[in-house]
C-alpha cells in the first residue's frame, strides 16, 4: 500500500474519532429543574441588616418565577440577585403577619414601573383579597400621577388579582403544581416544601413526604435575663409554644418527612442546628439571604458571594 494513502486513511480515522468525542469543556451546563433562592431568611418584624424579611423565590427550568412571601428588603435582595421586580407576577403568601408582607407595595408599584404588563396575581389566606384591594386605594394618588406621565405603563400592570385560598391544590400551570398548607411546589418529578410560621404540624408532615427540600422555620427561647419580667418571659414562652417550632421538634419532622435536604429559614442558628443534630443525621443547612439551592439529580447549595 502507498505510504501516502495509508497516512491519509489514518488521518481520516483520527478526525472521525475526534468528531465523536465531544469536548466536555464546551458542553452547556444542565439547568436545575428547580432553583430556590432564599431572598430573606430573617425572623420576626424587628429590623435585621444581615437577615432581611422572609421571602423565597422558586424558579423552574422553563423560566417560571414564583415568589413565596414578601418581607422587608425583598426588592433590594431581588435586585441584588439580578432579577427585575417586573419579572414577578405570581406571589403566594403563607400568612399575613407584617414581616411576611411589608414589601408587597414595592412588588406592586415598582414591578409596574419595571415593566410588568399583567396583573400581579396573589394567593393567600383569608383577608388577602381585602388587603390587596385596599393597597390599590392606598396608593391611588401615586398610581394616577405616574400613569398620567408615562404612557409606557399599562393599566393591567398596576392591578392585582387576588385569591383567598384554602388547603389543597391551588395552582397548576406549565407543569407546576402548588399545594397550600404551608406550600409545596412539584415540578418535573422534583419538589420543595415551605412551612411558613407553624407549630409542630402533623399536616405539614403529611403533605411534605419525601420532598427534595424542606424549608422550615425554627424558634428558640432566649436565656432569661434580669431585665425581663415574669410576664414578659411567660409571653415569650407562649409565642414559641403556640406559634413556632423548636429545633428539637424540627428534628422529629425531618426524621418523618425524610427530605433530601432540610433547611432552616425564618430563624435558624448554629445552636438550633446542634440541637437538631442530637436526633437527626440527614443533610441540613442554615438558610442565609441570597442562598441558592439547585434541585436536580444532585442538590447544589451556594451561599452569597461563593
Amino acid at each position: 500500500m502507498n505510504i501516502t494513502w495509508l497516512a491519509t486513511i489514518m488521518l481520516m480515522g483520527c478526525v472521525s474519532l475526534r468528531a465523536q468525542t465531544p469536548d466536555t469543556k464546551t458542553l452547556p451546563a444542565v439547568a436545575p429543574l428547580l432553583k430556590v433562592t432564599i431572598l430573606g431568611s430573617g425572623f420576626g418584624p424587628r429590623v435585621n441588616l444581615q437577615r432581611f424579611g422572609p421571602s423565597i423565590l422558586v424558579e423552574t427550568s422553563k423560566g417560571d418565577k414564583l415568589l413565596f412571601d414578601c418581607g422587608r428588603g425583598f426588592a433590594e435582595r431581588l435586585t441584588e440577585y439580578g432579577v427585575s421586580l417586573g419579572a414577578i407576577d405570581k406571589l403566594f403568601l403563607t400568612h399575613l403577619h407584617s414581616d411576611h408582607i411589608l414589601s408587597i407595595p414595592d412588588l406592586l408599584l415598582v414591578g409596574w414601573l419595571e415593566g410588568r404588563k399583567t396583573p400581579l396575581q396573589v394567593w393567600g389566606p383569608a383577608g388577602t383579597k381585602s388587603m390587596m384591594d385596599s393597597m390599590g386605594k392606598t396608593f391611588e394618588f401615586d398610581i394616577r400621577v405616574r400613569g398620567d406621565f408615562d404612557d409606557r405603563l399599562t393599566q393591567d400592570g398596576i392591578r392585582s388579582s387576588s385569591t383567598d385560598i384554602q388547603e389543597g391544590v391551588i395552582y397548576e400551570e406549565n407543569g407546576v403544581k402548588i399545594t397550600a398548607f404551608g406550600y409545596r411546589v412539584d415540578y418535573a418529578g422534583r419538589s420543595i416544601a415551605m412551612s411558613g410560621d407553624t407549630r409542630f404540624s402533623e399536616n405539614l408532615i403529611r403533605h411534605s413526604q419525601a420532598v427534595d427540600v424542606l424549608i422550615h422555620e425554627v424558634a428558640r427561647l432566649t436565656p432569661p435575663n434580669s431585665k425581663q419580667t415574669e410576664r414578659e418571659r411567660a409571653q415569650q414562652e407562649k409565642i414559641v409554644r403556640d406559634l413556632h417550632t423548636t429545633a428539637e421538634q424540627t428534628a422529629v419532622i425531618f426524621n418523618r418527612v425524610k427530605p433530601r435536604l432540610a433547611v432552616y429559614s425564618h430563624g435558624g442558628s448554629p445552636e438550633d442546628l446542634a440541637e437538631a443534630r442530637k436526633t437527626y443525621s440527614g443533610p441540613m443547612e442554615i438558610g442565609e439571604d441570597l442562598m441558592t439551592i439547585e434541585i436536580g439529580d444532585q442538590i447544589e447549595v451556594r451561599r452569597r458571594g461563593k
